[in-house]
């Protein structure tokens, strides 16, 4: 059984129907160290746990013991993405030009209307941007002074500095 590429779980309702049944699940992967060697571990397993060990295959082509072999320590699920950045993540000609965008009709009156603008405006410049994204830029751009809350208008700072 094969497991998905994001995650450690077995592919497919069939996989998860096995691993409901299974009294154990082992996993074999190749160290990403050394090519020649797999590394076994038990991912679940109803009775007594094991260490996981690791095995190469010989000249006479039979699987051999590595060791010592020392397990190294994993994070169980996804892998941790670092959270959106958009100083990092969107070049300041970009930030420029949508800011410009969003406020071509003036200014802008309620939050809504500034979430909307400008995920449309990012999004002309090729950055797709969901509403929690929008929040992330709209602090960024408040935290610049590039826009100003004004009461529950949002104005564009005309005498911002990147």
């Amino acid at each position: 059984m094969h497991q998905n590429k994001n995650d450690e779980h077995a592919r497919g309702h069939i996989g998860t129907e096995l691993n409901n049944k299974a009294e154990t699940i082992l996993q074999v992967e190749v160290d990403k160290e050394d090519k020649a060697i797999s590394v076994v571990e038990a991912v679940h397993i109803r009775d007594r746990d094991f260490e996981p060990f690791a095995f190469r295959i010989n000249e006479d082509v039979l699987p051999e013991l590595v060791e010592p072999y020392l397990s190294k320590e994993k994070k169980s699920g996804r892998p941790t993405k670092e959270p959106f950045d958009p100083q990092r993540e969107i070049p300041e000609p970009v930030h420029r030009a949508a800011v410009d965008a969003a406020f071509t009709n003036g200014n802008i009156g309620s939050y809504d209307d500034y979430m909307e603008r400008l995920k449309e405006a990012y999004g002309l410049h090729n950055v797709k941007l969901g509403y929690n994204k929008a929040v992330k830029v709209a602090t960024f751009l408040g935290n610049k002074r590039m826009v100003i809350k004004e009461g529950k208008n949002y104005i564009l700072n005309p005498e911002y500095h990147y």
